[in-house]
């Protein structure tokens, strides 16, 4: 099968979710067409994590995420340009679309180009990201209007695929996953980390931008301050890093995969305080590394935690810092709910398991007319 990959940019969870179809699907030929955020980690960076003999690269120079006109219309152009020349050379069995730029442009310019077996993965809402309730309305009617042709709208949780519905945007649900090993540890390796004695350490791991929230990590933070057995740890950087002041709070910049997981494994506590999230692979992550989570109670997260046993939700900053409390006071408690976070991920959230859904998605070629918006699917594809 030959699969093209749409994505605005190599940003946030997109490329370990590309990566990990590819890696799922050794057998299948894959193009990817891709932009570029040198802000966030260029794509050739990206690009060498690849290492797959089945994947080439498309370079799609325009690609941005903002609302620009002139930019967007040559992005336009150099999109249809692309998977014209595929289409002319037979390289297109199906179109995966993801992110909400490349969704958008992507549905338009298949459209035009008479492909039909299009998937949209939008891995967050777009009309939930914005700072602003005017930017969040302009992505949710370009949500509600990029629906209107060809193409399926695939979310990664229950909770995404419920904020869509009441969109108006029929959906089906394929869960996000991450391989593992045997003992339910990420196939990635790291080292046996060395604890820090007397330390209860709350870790987090992602982008410093708005969405993940930093203000709100800083005042859960900033509450231990002035107790030396707390440490919180943000593995990560943005440009929102001027508002994590908390003296007890480390931020750890960019670091390679294996040096993150070393700090997350040695953490007692992951915690997301994110505004929303499509379905983190960093909270999966934690899940892996058999880590309680505590999770803001938003779309995405919600999906995560099997309440009480491998975690909890919190709804305020108080709620928070109590149930960090209790976790502290309670810590042989903690092991047990790792245990559960590591078995909740492979029941639910297996690489190979999200991989196969697609798998099936792809070849079923829907032939869609504009307007199609769902498909008969009642098994792991379900509302």
């Amino acid at each position: 099968m030959k699969i093209v990959h749409v994505a605005e940019a190599f940003a946030g969870g997109i490329p370990v979710f590309i990566k990990s179809l590819i890696d799922n699907m050794p057998s299948d030929q894959h193009v990817i067409v891709h932009g570029n955020r040198t802000n966030v980690t260029s794509a050739d960076k990206i690009k060498k994590q690849f290492t797959h003999k089945n994947v080439r690269f498309i370079y799609w120079r325009a690609a941005q995420r903002s609302i620009h006109p002139y930019k967007d219309t040559a992005a336009f152009l150099q999109l249809f340009n692309a998977l014209k020349r595929l289409k002319q050379k037979n390289m297109i069995d199906v179109v995966h679309l993801h992110s909400s730029k490349a969704g958008f442009l992507g549905r338009v310019v298949c459209n035009l180009l008479g492909i039909k077996n299009v998937i949209y993965t939008p891995n967050g809402a777009p009309f939930m990201v914005g700072e602003s309730k005017i930017s969040n309305a302009a992505y949710k009617n370009l949500e509600r209007l990029g629906s209107r042709f060809r193409g399926q709208v695939v979310c990664c949780s229950l909770s995404e695929q419920i904020a869509y519905e009441k969109a108006g945007i029929k959906s089906i649900r394929i869960n996000n996953g991450i391989a593992t090993n045997e003992d339910g540890l990420p196939v990635f390796p790291y080292k046996k980390p060395v604890l820090k004695k007397n330390t209860f350490r709350v870790v987090t791991n992602g982008r410093i931008v708005h969405q993940k929230n930093p203000e709100l990590f800083n005042k859960i933070a900033s509450y231990f301050q002035d107790l030396p057995s707390f440490e919180f740890v943000w593995v990560g950087d943005g440009a929102k890093r001027h508002l994590l002041t908390a003296p007890n709070i480390t931020v750890t910049g960019w670091i390679s995969t294996n040096d993150v997981n070393e700090i997350i494994k040695d953490g007692d506590v992951y915690l997301s305080t994110a505004n929303f999230e499509g379905l983190s692979f960093a909270t999966l992550e934690a899940l892996a590394l058999k880590k309680p989570v505590l999770l803001n109670d938003c779309i995405g997260n919600k999906d995560v935690v099997n309440q009480g046993l491998n975690g909890d939700l919190f709804s305020t900053e108080q709620d928070a810092i109590v149930k960090i409390l209790r976790y502290y006071n309670n810590r042989p408690m903690l092991q047990a709910m790792g245990k559960h976070s590591s078995n909740h991920l492979k029941e639910s959230f297996d690489a190979k398991d999200t991989a196969e859904q697609y798998r099936r998605l792809y070849e079923m070629n829907p032939v869609a007319e504009p307007g199609f918006t769902s498909i008969p699917y009642q098994q792991k594809l379900s509302l």
